[in-house]
């Protein structure tokens, strides 16, 4: 099972506009939902709660739950100022929001408790603005991609039981952006935006390897559910570059119809790569066997995140422009009527 959640930072349309921070949670077994967050979905005698999407919303710094039972909007959470990246642990009991702008005060990351959907103390962050956060497979760490300086970028692991936060990991690449995490747990990848590279870094030791060169201006990624693959979308360069995680070899560049792709998602079978193309207001689906890119589904205007249900039966894009998140039937690539969200949506992250 692979959850997702994007975000593209519009204010800062020269560079943080254009590094999205794509948050993976990769291969997790999880067994439950937010309970409470969600109307519940019955099987024979056995009621389970169904998935509860989390919408962060720039423009109004609340956090928006949508059932996907309902596909209806619950209550905001009111977060801190400017909310741009969201994840969630596997085991579906807690969301981190990272929030901020230029204000050092502003800069946080906040915990919130799904069962409840209150929001906890914010985590401070200083300085480092959190660009993208991803969490390991085991529920225990989150790692924060931040982004001030040459000398205060780096990612900062949180402790989750606890929320402390430790020693910044130094990647060596230059304007930091998206970060993923295979199901096994072993690595995380960092994007390296103005120097068009990704960073392996080793989980156990927190030492980053040999940067690796994919297209101009890498802002997402995403590693499908067996763990083999990671797919990184070049915004500059217009392509997806697939990458052997086994190795950290690249592939060859794959091209795509739609401008600017700005954030991804994989199915949770894995057949399908989904790719939000944010200038063309399009998702573009690959198929993850053959690398090949086919027709693109217009959606809502400037499309920056998406995000996929655990079933693989329905991907959600968030619309910064319209203020809107839009359902895509995985099965006909069919979108749906638009949910009305907060204003400025920017990053999407799913319960299990």
């Amino acid at each position: 099972m692979l959850l997702t959640a994007v975000v593209k930072t519009k204010h800062r349309q020269a560079v943080a506009s254009i590094v999205c921070a794509l948050v993976i949670i990769g291969g997790m077994a999880v067994t439950a939902g937010a309970p409470g967050a969600s109307a519940a979905r019955v099987a024979g005698a056995s009621a389970r709660p169904s998935p509860t999407l989390y919408v962060a919303n720039s423009g109004t710094n609340t956090v928006t739950p949508i059932s996907t039972a309902t596909d209806k909007a619950e209550k905001p959470i009111r977060v801190g100022a400017h909310p741009q990246v969201i994840a969630i642990t596997p085991d579906g009991k807690k969301a981190y929001v990272g929030s901020g702008g230029t204000l050092v005060t502003t800069n946080a990351v906040t915990p919130i408790a799904t069962a409840s959907n209150r929001a906890g103390r914010p985590i401070r962050f200083g300085a480092v603005f959190p660009y993208a956060i991803a969490i390991t497979p085991n529920g225990r760490t989150a790692y924060v991609v931040g982004d001030a300086s040459v000398q205060l970028a780096g990612v900062t692991p949180i402790t989750v039981a606890t929320n402390k936060i430790g020693p910044v990991i130094s990647t060596g690449g230059d304007t930091l952006g998206a970060i993923a995490i295979p199901p096994n747990g072993m690595k995380a990848f960092v994007l390296n935006f103005g120097s068009g590279t990704v960073t392996p870094i080793t989980i156990a030791t927190r030492k980053p390897g040999k940067p690796i060169k994919v297209g101009r201006q890498p802002v997402a990624i995403a590693i499908t559910p067996n763990g083999k693959t990671a797919y990184v979308a070049n915004a500059g360069s217009g392509t997806v570059t697939p990458i052997a995680t086994a190795t950290n070899r690249p592939g060859r560049p794959i091209a795509l119809a739609g401008e600017r792709p700005t954030a991804l998602a994989i199915t949770p079978n894995g057949t399908t790569v989904y790719v939000v193309n944010t200038l063309s207001g399009t998702v573009t689906p690959i198929a993850a066997a053959t690398n090949h890119a086919g027709g693109p589904i217009a959606v809502g205007r400037g499309p920056d995140a998406i995000a996929i249900t655990p079933n693989g039966k329905t991907a959600y894009v968030a619309s910064y422009d319209a203020g809107t998140v839009t359902p895509i039937t995985v099965a006909t690539n069919r979108p749906s009527r638009p949910i009305k969200v907060g204003k400025d949506p920017l990053a999407l992250a799913m319960t299990p």
